[in-house]
């Protein structure tokens, strides 16, 4: 299966996954799942790039795989902090759940983009 397919099939699935401990364990609790939802998608869009700039710059030259990889790391984070900081001073969310949203689906994330970068590594090895 090619990585890329693998690694938006993997998203869906932790995805899906997430969204239901998060319906099923939340139930009870008065939580703003539109905080949850924008959280998650600025997270989700941040991984997607981040594997998508990964996937380009493989093939190119070291110092095109580093400006690719860690330019394109730099931006990512500048834009998601102006956006969380827009998002917050704009009051578009509840913001205790979307802070504590967006630092768990973070962190369960840039572990998935990390493991997809290994995968992608290692069949690249193994094809040379």
């Amino acid at each position: 299966m090619k990585p890329l397919f693998e690694f938006f099939i993997k998203l869906f699935i932790l995805s899906v996954i997430l969204w239901g401990i998060i319906y099923a364990g939340l139930e009870s609790i008065a939580v703003d799942y539109y905080s949850l939802f924008l959280a998650w998608f600025m997270v989700v869009g941040n991984t997607v790039i981040g594997y998508l700039l990964f996937d380009y710059a493989l093939d190119k030259s070291q110092s095109e795989f580093t400006k690719f990889v860690f330019g394109g790391l730099t931006v990512r984070l500048l834009l998601m902090m102006v956006i969380v900081a827009v998002v917050l001073i704009k009051n578009v969310v509840v913001v205790n759940d979307f802070v504590f949203s967006f630092f768990a689906f973070y962190s369960i994330y840039v572990i998935v983009e990390i493991l997809g970068y290994q995968k992608k590594n290692k069949q690249k090895k193994n094809s040379a």
